[in-house]
């Protein structure tokens, strides 16, 4: 593939990320095109094609033609969770990439036959963590990996969100565990997991986590609130949670023997944010504008697509941040420290 070809993608799935976050970026994108959406409902599908500039749209009973179109080299996966899996070996089997949201999907199972898909065609396939890309979170793994904190000892960090059942703008698919695979942990404390892994540079070795509720009706199926604790080699430790039944905000504290750094906001991908600690008693504070974050990863992936490298973070790294999460998950229900054999 040519080195100065711009992606084609497809994005699939229109929710709210969709609308507001992934199809703008492409606005922004020197390294990919938006050229097809594809949605349950055909009018919102024609709607945000115009908006957006996609020269085709599809329905998902249509998908397989979206899959033909000779111009769709990629495409991006935002629909419910518990279908990534589907959407993402048919496009695989079809001959195209995928980045995926997280998620990855709701079980192991189904991440391993995603990643066994795209590699039986040869596929790219990347996770769609910004965190990877945003600047103010590069800082700070850098401050990490260059030694500058120090030995590191533990980690807290939380991300939280007011999605309350039954209200408007609370889609209904987020309290239904076949379709979301969980609740405020699968949806936002995945960033703590995930980006906790990243930082430390290992994996967690066990698994401890508590749920709980004001709301037991609206979240029968699915956690609310849940606190979790994951033990990395070495002693490390991470002390995470997560809501639907908070105010947004969320933030990530690194502790070491030299010193602290504090990214906060963490998560959110609209807001200023602020990298701040102290590192051998001396104060720091840097200030990171608010950016499309979401175009640093669709271009990261266009690029690793045109040189025909794997991404970064790619499927493997998906795949554990979901057996981490059952592990918290599996931890609850029997109100026990969980082992984590992710080798």
């Amino acid at each position: 593939m040519a080195a100065s070809k711009r992606i084609g993608y497809a994005v699939v799935g229109l929710g709210h990320i969709s609308e507001v976050a992934v199809l703008p970026a492409f606005r922004h994108s020197k390294k990919a095109k938006l050229v097809a959406v594809v949605s349950g409902d055909e009018r919102k599908a024609k709607r945000l094609a115009r908006k957006f500039g996609a020269s085709d749209y599809y329905t998902y009973d249509e998908y397989v033609l979206c899959l033909n179109h000779p111009q769709v080299d990629a495409v991006f996966i935002a629909t419910t969770n518990g279908t990534h899996a589907e959407f993402t070996v048919r496009a695989a089997q079809s001959g195209k990439h995928v980045l995926c949201e997280k998620p990855m999907a709701n079980t192991v199972e189904d991440c391993q036959q995603m990643i066994d898909a795209c590699r039986a065609r040869d596929v790219r396939l990347m996770i769609a963590y910004r965190k990877y890309f945003e600047p103010a979170s590069v800082t700070l793994k850098k401050l990490v990996t260059g030694g500058k904190l120090g030995r590191l000892k533990l980690l807290h960090s939380a991300f939280t969100i007011n999605l309350p059942p039954g209200k408007p703008g609370s889609p209904r698919w987020h309290f239904d565990k076949k379709q979301a695979g969980g609740g405020s942990l699968v949806d936002v404390g995945v960033y703590c997991v995930n980006t906790a892994r990243w930082l430390v540079g290992a994996d967690p070795v066990e698994a401890s986590g508590y749920i709980w509720t004001h709301n037991p009706k609206g979240f029968s199926e699915v956690d609310e609130h849940i606190a979790f604790q994951l033990k990395f080699p070495e002693g490390i430790v991470l002390q995470g949670s997560s809501s639907f039944g908070a105010a947004q905000s969320s933030f990530l504290h690194v502790h070491g023997e030299k010193g602290w750094a504090a990214l906060d906001p963490a998560y959110e991908f609209a807001k200023e944010r602020r990298l701040f600690g102290e590192i051998g008693g001396k104060w720091f504070e840097k200030r990171f504008k608010a950016m499309d974050e979401f175009v640093l990863e669709i271009d990261a992936f266009a690029e690793a697509i045109r040189r025909r490298r794997d991404p970064e973070p790619d499927g493997l790294e998906g795949l554990k941040d979901v057996a981490v999460m059952q592990a918290i998950y599996r931890s609850a229900r029997e109100n026990r420290p969980v082992p984590i054999h992710l080798s």
